[in-house]
């Protein structure tokens, strides 16, 4: 999975907003993820920073969308896509679902997807003019075809789109950087999860408050549950983790590493460290 030394140069200073956005997790059924090896990279990532995003949407109000391939796909329907790819989902019934860490709640939409761009035979951008929504937060899988295609087709209906790039998979890194330089540079912005979260939270200003609800989010767990002085490590702060905690906390100027964090690995000393606005 590329990170933040991956980051493109976006040609256009869009941010995505909490008031106008959406969360699209494009794609993340079964089939789909069945691909990979689940428990070798990109796919941890892959989950992990999508279920960040999905965490944060939840709890800030911002619409959450999905797309799922339909368990019936007739020839008529799936038409040229059956000379690229064949059959499809109709062969394995069993791998429908989206998968169970990212499944959605009943007040979740979950559009069918017949083409490439979620906004096809969909209502999609429909919905998001009802809801007064003009952005589209795109993840999932595979990135240089129906993310991509999704983050095209969203600039070209007057959808502002953010891709992001490491929670979204792809066949190969040429191609995943080949779709994340292609949104950059034609129409969209591309960013990492913290830049994504960062830039969520930037209209209430990111305070202790909020440095304690990301800490919250990622461990998920209640911070009242966890001593003051007990090392996070252990609590379940893996390396994925502290590492989008390490890049959010640089996205707001407070200077401090990776290796800081897992020397001083204890709330009380985090609490410290971001009110003295990072190492000395």
């Amino acid at each position: 999975m590329p990170g933040a030394e991956a980051r493109p140069d976006n040609r256009v200073d869009w941010r995505p907003e909490a008031g106008r956005a959406a969360l699209l997790i494009h794609d993340m059924q079964e089939y789909f993820l069945d691909k990979y090896y689940r428990d070798q990279a990109p796919i941890p990532m892959l989950l992990d920073h999508t279920r960040q995003l999905l965490d944060h949407a939840r709890a800030n109000g911002i619409p959450v969308f999905y797309t799922a391939q339909p368990t019936e796909q007739p020839d008529s329907d799936r038409a040229l896509l059956n000379d690229f790819w064949g059959p499809g989902l109709p062969a394995h019934p069993e791998l429908y679902p989206i998968v169970a860490r990212l499944a959605p709640t009943a007040d979740e939409v979950v559009l069918t997807k017949w083409r490439y761009s979620a906004f096809q035979r969909s209502d999609l951008r429909a919905q998001l003019r009802e809801l007064g929504r003009d952005q589209l937060i795109i993840t999932g899988i595979y990135g240089h075809i129906g993310c991509m295609a999704t983050a095209l087709e969203a600039f070209m209906q007057d959808v502002q789109p953010f891709f992001v790039y490491d929670a979204v998979a792809d066949f190969s890194a040429s191609e995943h950087r080949m779709a994340t330089d292609y949104v950059a540079r034609n129409c969209g912005v591309s960013l990492t999860t913290a830049d994504t979260i960062a830039a969520l939270d930037s209209a209430r200003g990111f305070d202790l408050a909020a440095f304690e609800a990301e800490i919250e989010r990622l461990l998920e767990t209640p911070l009242e549950e966890i001593p003051g002085d007990e090392n996070l490590m252990l609590a379940g702060m893996d390396s994925i983790r502290l590492m989008s905690l390490a890049e959010r906390l640089r996205r707001e100027g407070i200077e401090v590493g990776f290796a800081d964090l897992v020397e001083h690995a204890t709330l009380d000393e985090w609490r410290e460290i971001f009110r003295a606005g990072g190492m000395k």
